[in-house]
């Protein structure tokens, strides 16, 4: 045992990610006694609900646990950064601008966890999670374990897209449980490895289940297969003394409508959209835009992705121009807007500093701003008379990164913001059941962590989690973290101690292996086929 450790009874953490956890949801079944694993947790050690990002989404709220500090700290505010010029990348763990736990508790185990491509060369073992084009070497540290999971888990997946099974629910959860069931094989080879200080694990399938199914009854039928793998980790963590934490990136809840914050723009004059060309006003005519391209490639059996992998980023860029679409930055006309929206609920003022045609001065920015999130805020459903989103102040949000989005605005229960082009501002979901919820859920058990009654700590937020892991270990936190110990839960009365961090973690050759899934991932959004 280290000797940063002296007040505490461990110096091990096991942190079992879940992406998408509603905590209503969970806490019922623990209280009916549906989830025996989750009720272990909640008797002998901490639950309580856990307030994620605004936005509450995947690729914000991962890095915020790791990290313990807010989006303008970790500099991703989402799966693509916005360009100067109105095009977007991809955020890869080469755009994480803050030490995450696996650089700070070595040796570690990392497996799964969303923003990790590509793998970083920690002291340990790590595969990435959502975001990785494809299990290879790149996607491994080391890069030779790749070839061990094809060996030993040929059938390994990144994820499934949930889009792709509407109205074929049957495959779609078969398909889900060999997905589940590969990631723990791949967590099982993991635990085989005796040396380490961080074990940290992701499960994406609840959020993939219940964006296509809102139903109880499933949703049960799933969780008690992480229930049993819950069982599996506590075992583990016995074994090895570890304080076991169980996070979610955020919650989850049933909605009918998507609010479309583009043409809310667009009907109060802030939006234009492009004026349609003599090619593009052609192929509209023709039925041939975007989606309809993307739909024939597909059905050729030809991989949308390759396609546009191969081809130049001018040219593709071009092209997203010149065919028809909705995309809600290939189709606007920059020229004559005032402020447009960026996925999945940023909105940005064209400002002339910021953006190449930006036609607002800086000076106008603040009273164009608040006029905006004056507008968001009265929002109505014409249905219902209710207000559809809740709107914040990026300033205020964000207040280190002065690049960061000007105004964020998220659907209320019910409602999901778009960022897409649409004659409507309120369309039906669709197949799309639920989404994302603000409350997450945050466990802690082992022997640094005190028992407390379910749902007695208050107001803890995914910043804390990194900080308080780190405590219960008895090491020192990163003074530049936003979040703080959760005493409430850990045994120790000792003060955190602080040390200062390197703001910048990711070396020249992590960088430079982002370009490749850039090519793939960022053209194909960049096309508009990927909102």
């Amino acid at each position: 045992m280290s000797a940063t450790n002296q007040y505490t009874k461990t110096d091990r953490a096991f942190v079992l990610g879940i992406d998408g956890v509603p905590w209503d949801r969970i806490h019922r079944w623990i209280e009916a006694g549906e989830l025996p694993n989750f009720k272990t947790l909640a008797d002998e050690g901490v639950g309580t609900p856990l307030r994620s990002t605004t936005p509450p989404t995947t690729p914000t709220a991962w890095p915020s646990i790791a990290t313990g500090v807010w989006p303008d700290k970790h500099g991703i505010y989402g799966f693509q950064k916005l360009n100067k010029d109105y095009t977007q990348q991809m955020n890869t763990s080469a755009d994480r601008t803050q030490p995450a736990l696996w650089d700070l508790l070595s040796p570690s185990l990392v497996g799964n966890v969303p923003m990790t491509f590509p793998a970083s060369s920690i002291d340990g073992t790590m595969v990435s999670g959502m975001i990785s084009p494809k299990v290879n070497r790149r996607a491994t540290h080391p890069p030779e374990f790749a070839s061990e999971i094809d060996a030993h888990i040929p059938n390994y997946e990144i994820g499934l897209n949930w889009q792709q099974y509407s109205g074929e629910e049957t495959r779609f959860r078969n398909d889900l449980t060999s997905l589940v069931d590969a990631r723990r094989a791949l967590m099982s080879r993991l635990m085989e490895t005796d040396d380490w200080r961080l074990f940290f694990f992701v499960y994406t399938a609840p959020d993939r289940l219940q964006h296509l199914i809102w139903d109880d009854d499933v949703m049960l039928e799933h969780y008690r297969q992480l229930d049993d793998i819950l069982g599996e980790v506590i075992e583990y963590t016995d074994q090895k003394g570890a304080n076991l934490f169980v996070v979610s990136d955020h919650g989850f809840g049933p909605i009918s409508k998507f609010v479309n914050l583009s043409a809310v723009l667009e009907n109060e004059g802030y939006l234009s959209q492009t004026e349609r060309t003599a090619t593009r006003g052609s192929l509209d005519k023709l039925g041939i835009t975007k989606s309809t391209i993307l739909g024939t490639i597909r059905k050729l059996g030809i991989d949308d992705g390759h396609v546009v992998d191969t081809l130049p980023k001018p040219l593709v860029d071009r092209f997203a121009t010149q065919v028809p679409g909705d995309h809600g930055l290939y189709d606007v006309d920059f020229s004559e807007t005032v402020a447009f929206a960026h996925g999945p609920s940023h909105v940005y003022i064209n400002d002339t500093e910021r953006f190449e045609e930006g036609i607002v001065s800086p000076a106008e920015v603040p009273s164009i701003k608040r006029e905006l999130m004056s507008i968001f805020s009265a929002l109505t459903d014409p249905e219902t008379g209710e207000t559809v989103l809740t709107v914040s102040d990026g300033d205020e949000l964000f207040p280190t990164d002065t690049h960061s989005p000007d105004i964020v605005a998220v659907g209320q229960d019910g409602y999901e913001e778009k960022t897409k082009l649409a004659n409507d501002v309120f369309e039906p979901a669709g197949a799309k059941a639920a989404s994302h919820r603000s409350e997450g859920v945050f466990f802690a058990r082992g022997p640094s962590v005190k028992s407390r009654e379910l749902n007695s700590i208050p107001d803890l937020s995914v910043v804390d989690v990194a900080p308080t892991i780190l405590h219960s270990v008895g090491e020192p936190i990163p003074e530049t973290v936003d979040g703080e110990v959760s005493t409430a839960c850990l045994a120790a009365n000792n003060a955190p101690t602080m040390r200062a961090v390197s703001q910048s973690v990711v070396d020249d050759a992590d960088a430079e292996q982002t370009e490749d899934f850039d090519d793939v991932e960022d053209r194909l959004r960049g096309l508009g086929y990927m909102e």
